[in-house]
């Protein structure tokens, strides 16, 4: 058997017993498409945010296709089988948002990169939409935003789909000195997903645990120090930290204004795309 990230998580998957994995019917084509286009749910797995774009471009599937694909991933993974605990909430407009973009790719072409791609991100960025935000903590239990975070804000702009908010060590981690690394009182405990009794690492445990099972393309985390990098490297994913203060931290849950950054998580062949991140421009 040819070893690979892909490989290693299967096999732990199925160590854990957690049964055949259902898949869904193939994912429906935007309405107005003269035609219906057969994609297994599980083609966009490992596939980089490249190869996404270039079959978004070809009309080889849709963003509507991914975005049903990374829904049905997390109801299995996430909700039921090894309930990685994740994803805190998934946006119930990203279907919606999906068909808006595919029909903008056909009339107006594509943004760039990001144009329809499916991203995650921790919940302690601000998204002015349906979904709350709260670092994780009852106390913001309902909490709805005015207004998005920046990094969200260039994320909409370069097109890309905010598909959910991630799972954190509650509060990023400065809930106490005795916090548990990617739990929180509003999701519970993170699992890694390669192995389901060990440490996810903190705090965007979340955001790891759920590109390493493939729930989205990307993913955004934060880190004051660790966070970011240090969830990465046990999930088997790079983990940018980009230098403080090149990123706007507008609309982000604060810990210390001299080391927080956002930064994206990511598996390592998405590096591939050689532009930079739309999100941190």
């Amino acid at each position: 058997m040819e070893w690979s990230r892909r490989s290693v998580l299967g096999a732990g998957l199925a160590a854990a017993a957690l049964g055949a994995r259902a898949r869904q019917a193939a994912a429906r084509d935007v309405s107005d498409a003269p035609a219906r286009k057969t994609v297994k749910p599980d083609a966009f797995d490992e596939m980089t945010i490249r190869e996404m774009d270039e079959g978004l471009v070809a009309g080889r599937f849709t963003s509507r296709q991914i975005t049903e694909a990374y829904l049905a991933r997390i109801e299995e993974l996430d909700r039921k089988g090894p309930a990685l605990h994740a994803v805190l909430e998934v946006n119930p407009e990203a279907l919606q948002i999906a068909d808006e973009l595919d029909k903008e790719r056909k009339e107006k072409g594509d943004r760039g990169a990001l144009h329809g791609i499916p991203v995650l991100v921790k919940d302690n960025l601000d998204t002015a939409d349906k979904m709350s935000c709260t670092a994780g903590s009852l106390a913001l239990e309902g909490s709805h935003p005015s207004r998005d975070s920046t990094v969200v804000a260039k994320l909409r702009a370069a097109g890309a789909i905010i598909l959910g908010k991630t799972n954190l060590s509650e509060w990023a981690n400065i809930r106490s000195t005795h916090s548990s690394s990617g739990w929180s009182a509003r999701g519970g405990q993170t699992l890694n997903p390669y192995a389901l009794d060990r440490c996810p690492s903190g705090s965007s445990s979340g955001s790891a645990a759920a590109c390493a099972a493939n729930l989205c393309a990307a993913a955004i985390g934060t880190e004051t120090d660790g966070s970011i990098t240090s969830p990465a490297s046990v999930c088997g994913l790079v983990g940018v930290k980009p230098t403080v203060g090149l990123v706007s931290r507008a609309g982000i849950v604060p810990i210390s204004r001299t080391q927080d950054t956002a930064g994206s998580i990511h598996d390592p062949c998405t590096l591939r795309y050689e532009t930079p991140e739309p999100w941190a421009a």
